[in-house]
C-alpha cells in the first residue's frame, strides 16, 4: 500500500493534466497578447537602438580616422609652409645683408673718393700758396739784390750798359 500511494503521489490524475494544460495556454495567449509583443518590442527598439549606437560610433571612428588624416596632412602642410617661410626669410636676411654690405662698400668707396679729391684739392692748394709764398720771398730778395746793387749811380749805369750790350738792335 505504501508503493500506491506514493505511486498515486507521483503520478498526476487526468484532471490536474487538463486543467494545468488549460492554464498554461491561457498564460501563454495573456502573454503573448499583454506581455509577449511589448518586451519583443522593446527588444527590438533596444536591438535598433545598439544597432544605431554601433553604426554611429563606427561612423565617428571613421570621422575620427578621417579627421586625424585630415589634420596629418593639414600638420604637413603648416610644416611645409613653415619651412618655405623660413627659407625665404633666410633668403631675404640674406639679401638684405648683402644689400647693407654692398650700399656699405657703395659709401666707403664714395668717402673714399671723396677724401682722396678733398686731400688733392688741400695738397693743390698748399702748393699753390707755397708757390705764392716762394714767388713773394723771390721778388722780396730780388728787391733786396736790386736795391744793394743800384744803391750807387755807378752801378745803374753799369746794370744799364751791361742790358744794352745784351739787347740786340736790329
Amino acid at each position: 500500500m505504501n508503493l500506491f500511494i506514493l505511486a498515486s503521489l507521483i503520478e498526476p490524475a487526468v484532471g490536474l493534466i487538463f486543467w494545468t494544460t488549460i492554464t498554461f495556454i491561457l498564460l501563454l495567449v495573456l502573454l503573448g497578447k499583454f506581455a509577449w509583443k511589448p518586451i519583443l518590442t522593446a527588444i527590438k527598439t533596444r536591438e535598433k537602438g545598439i544597432e544605431d549606437a554601433l553604426a554611429s560610433a563606427e561612423r565617428a571612428l571613421n570621422d575620427m580616422r578621417e579627421l586625424k588624416s585630415n589634420n596629418e596632412k593639414s600638420l604637413a602642410e603648416a610644416r611645409a609652409a613653415r619651412d618655405i617661410l623660413m627659407k625665404e626669410a633666410r633668403e631675404t636676411k640674406d639679401a638684405i645683408i648683402a644689400e647693407a654690405k654692398t650700399k656699405a662698400q657703395a659709401d666707403v668707396e664714395r668717402i673714399m673718393s671723396s677724401a682722396r679729391e678733398q686731400i688733392a684739392n688741400e695738397k693743390n692748394a698748399a702748393v699753390a700758396e707755397l708757390k705764392n709764398q716762394v714767388a713773394a720771398l723771390s721778388i722780396e730778395i730780388a728787391e733786396k739784390i736790386l736795391r744793394s746793387e743800384l744803391s750807387s749811380d755807378e752801378k745803374q749805369k753799369a746794370l744799364v750798359n751791361n742790358l744794352m750790350k745784351d739787347v740786340n738792335l736790329n
